[in-house]
């Protein structure tokens, strides 16, 4: 039989929060880390790309390895593994951080995204298959809100503890500086990511023992896969689902467009000289949660999951727009919407990338339950095609600094629209597709 959480179990779900918390903590770091590293190894527009793409491609390149893993090893070992590759990745920054070498930088940032692949191809379908089919958008949100959150901080403890007295700089301000007081600052900022980092490493690595030894329940997915035997009796490939094969396309452009509105904002904001250029990833990461909190309130009891979709594909194109054709020098949206409040003021070009977090939070826990639903034996590698979707973090944001090198980094914003348009269609039509014949 399928395990399931209950309300009088809360032990799994305070691990699998705590998996949840870590994906958005190590994930939103690039947010700080790109506009860092673009100031510590002199990186260019394209090449500071490069820090998403080596953590994103990840997902690519491990995927169906990892969901072997997973199938071998079981959910809860699954985990586990991942959490000790993360920590490697995270010792592994100790190197570059010593040498500044661009190159160890990228390869501790693949491995770091090769442990969250295994964690994530087994921590989102645990999610839903753990408990009923109706109520996994639900427990998936909840879990966002922790991810996003995290997201929320990771920057703001980033610009803390590593930029310190540098707080304020931005890659418009360092140019200002002297070849002599550059390369000074240079080793001053990369000698503190070491401390953070071992600190990383070693309470993943304990966290990886937790939960290798916890009582949190194994799935056992045979029942159900027998239960579709008959119904699904044509079905002897995950490609003959075309409401999984488009999720995984959804997720691509989805991930992109979050990728790009959480870790370019930084980038943007540094070279319009923003200050804590680092921390403005917070800003849309805030949003996210706000939007997290929006669907759990109004779905189902006011708006339908796939309704609530739908309208977040058509926000992020409006905001996309607005992030084209708004005044870069004014400050209104932020100062209206939270400028009264004593915090940041930032251009409202800026502000509409922040603004993308809103229309971006519902479409991952849409998307999985979607995606996933009635599988069965195929779940283990459905969930790692999904997982392969989120290359989209790779691809996107690399042709995003190329158009930026080419045209402007306001400009490139026009890639999202029709990113958006596509979860738009996977909203309307796509996610209902049971075949790819017509009827």
């Amino acid at each position: 039989m399928q395990a399931r959480l209950t309300y009088g179990n809360w032990m799994p779900l305070v691990i699998i929060g705590s998996l949840f918390f870590v994906f958005g903590f190590i994930t939103w770091l690039n947010g700080a880390l790109i506009p860092f590293l673009q100031i510590v190894c002199q990186l260019g527009e394209i090449q500071a790309m490069l820090i998403a793409f080596s953590f994103y491609i990840a997902y690519v390149v491990m995927a169906l390895p990892m969901s072997y893993i997973l199938e071998k090893s079981g959910y809860k070992n699954a985990m586990s593994i991942g959490l000790g590759l993360i920590a490697a990745g995270c010792l592994l920054f100790i190197p570059a951080a010593k040498s500044q070498a661009f190159s160890i930088f990228l390869f501790a940032q693949f491995v770091v995204g090769s442990g969250l692949t295994i964690l994530q191809t087994a921590s989102n379908p645990y999610l839903v298959k753990v408990g009923p089919q109706e109520s996994a958008a639900a427990r998936i949100s909840i879990m966002g809100l922790l991810n996003k959150g995290a997201g929320v901080l990771a920057p703001i403890i980033f610009t803390f503890l590593i930029l310190g007295e540098f707080e304020g700089i931005s890659a418009k301000t360092f140019e200002l500086l002297s070849p002599a007081e550059q390369a000074s600052q240079i080793t001053i900022m990369s000698d503190n990511l070491i401390l953070p980092y071992l600190g990383m490493a070693i309470a993943l690595s304990l966290l990886a023992v937790a939960l290798r030894f916890s009582d949190l329940p194994e799935l056992d997915l045979e029942h159900e896969a027998q239960s579709l035997q008959v119904s699904h009796s044509d079905k002897t490939s995950v490609l003959h689902f075309p409401h999984l094969i488009l999720g995984v396309v959804t997720l691509f452009f989805y991930v992109g467009v979050e990728v790009i509105a959480g870790d370019t904002i930084g980038l943007l904001g540094s070279g319009l000289g923003v200050e804590n250029a680092t921390s403005l990833t917070s800003f849309t990461m805030f949003f996210m949660v706000i939007g997290y909190l929006l669907g759990l309130f109004l779905t189902p009891r006011f708006i339908s999951q796939k309704t609530l979709l739908i309208a977040s594909a058509l926000s992020g194109i409006a905001f996309s727009i607005c992030v084209i054709y708004s005044n870069p020098a004014h400050f209104g949206v932020s100062e209206m919407l939270w400028g009264w409040l004593g915090i940041q003021t930032i251009p409202n070009t800026v502000a509409f990338v922040a603004l993308l977090g809103l229309s971006n939070a519902i479409v991952w826990p849409a998307v999985w339950p979607l995606a996933l639903q009635n599988l069965g034996y195929f779940t283990a590698k459905g969930s790692a095609l999904l997982i392969m979707g989120i290359a989209g973090g790779a691809i996107l944001p690399m042709v995003f600094g190329v158009l930026s090198s080419h045209y402007s980094p306001i400009d490139a914003y026009w890639m999202m629209v029709p990113c958006y348009l596509f979860i738009l269609f996977y909203g309307i039509k796509g996610c209902s597709m049971t075949t790819w014949r017509r009827a």
